[in-house]
């Protein structure tokens, strides 16, 4: 029984495979030669992550193949409801990235209100002949203790990006239509814990009453956050994007960044990716990582347990 892992799994995901009696390949197959190359090697298990799509033609001529699987949350590079009306498992990994997307937002966070992603981008060009004018640049920074985390959707990584902003010391208030009401328990190191209650509020008091706002949704047919929003946040609000690429207009970002409606933006994801726009990756006011909000080791040891578990479980 072959497992195609076309965008990578961890050893610990192969190990447990393997164990199961799984033949687990992690060859990267070019798209057009996918269907080819799972016929060929009557592979039973396709694995992906964001890279690989996977649509009715791949499930339409591809009889072998019993089970997709996604390397994550979103399923969007993926024809979900036509595999499985064709009788094939798709499965996910909604929990196992959720704690390691949640650091990522907050290290754009602790990056923009210090101005470190600009910083490092001049100070290796100025840092040896205008010290003391880049001190006097960076030195207006603001702490986030204290301040209001807004965030846009309220499942697994929003609730994990909440925990981290109430051990930081911030307020968290958030939207999610489908989340009314929701107790998070936030633990510690030693065993001890403390819970929250929160309860969901109007997208437009969130977006009217933050410092800072995060979003958490999946891809969406429209923008989520556009000019109207922008315009009822507060001046000088920062933004994060490691959701997906898409429920930002970076177009309306872009006029807000400019006109000082927005103080910084720090993106994991975006509209045009993998060929984000030069306006986006070159604006001095927004921290950027390559679509990385999974990407710890931590999280694909997690993520490969998770998929080998769930393959043993419907394939054997």
């Amino acid at each position: 029984m072959k497992i195609l892992a076309n965008d990578g799994i961890s050893q610990s995901g192969i190990s447990a495979l393997e164990k199961d009696g799984f033949e687990v390949l992690t060859t990267t197959v070019a798209q057009e030669q996918l269907m080819k190359f799972i016929n060929e090697n009557e592979i039973i298990g396709l694995l992906v992550r964001s890279a690989t799509q996977v649509r009715t033609d791949i499930i339409d001529n591809c009889p072998n193949l019993k089970l997709i699987g996604r390397g994550g949350v979103g399923m969007d590079n993926i024809d979900v409801q036509y595999a499985k009306k064709k009788g094939l498992h798709v499965i996910n990994t909604p929990a196992a990235s959720s704690e390691s997307v949640a650091e990522l937002v907050f290290a754009h966070l602790f990056g923009g209100v210090r101005f470190l992603h600009d910083a490092n981008r001049n100070m290796p060009l100025d840092g040896d002949s205008k010290f003391k004018e880049l001190k006097k640049s960076y030195a207006g920074g603001s702490e986030l203790r204290g301040k209001t985390l807004g965030l846009i959707g309220f499942g697994r990584i929003g609730q994990a990006t909440a925990k981290i902003a109430l051990g930081v010391g911030m307020k968290v208030i958030y939207f999610d239509p489908f989340i009314e009401k929701i107790s998070l328990s936030v633990s510690f190191y030693d065993g001890s814990s403390v819970s929250f209650d929160f309860e969901s509020q109007p997208k437009n008091d969130v977006l009217k009453n933050s410092d800072f706002v995060s979003v958490h949704v999946p891809a969406q047919k429209g923008y989520v956050i556009g000019q109207a929003e922008f315009e009822i946040m507060k001046k000088n609000t920062g933004i994060v994007n490691a959701a997906r690429g898409g429920v930002i207009d970076e177009v309306a970002l872009v006029a807000a960044l400019e006109n000082g409606k927005i103080s910084f933006a720090g993106l994991d994801v975006f509209e045009s990716e993998p060929s984000p726009e030069i306006k986006i990756l070159m604006h001095p006011n927004i921290s950027l990582t390559p679509h990385i909000g999974a990407a710890t080791n931590e999280a694909q040891d997690r993520i490969g347990l998770e998929l080998a578990a769930q393959i043993s479980e419907l394939l054997k």
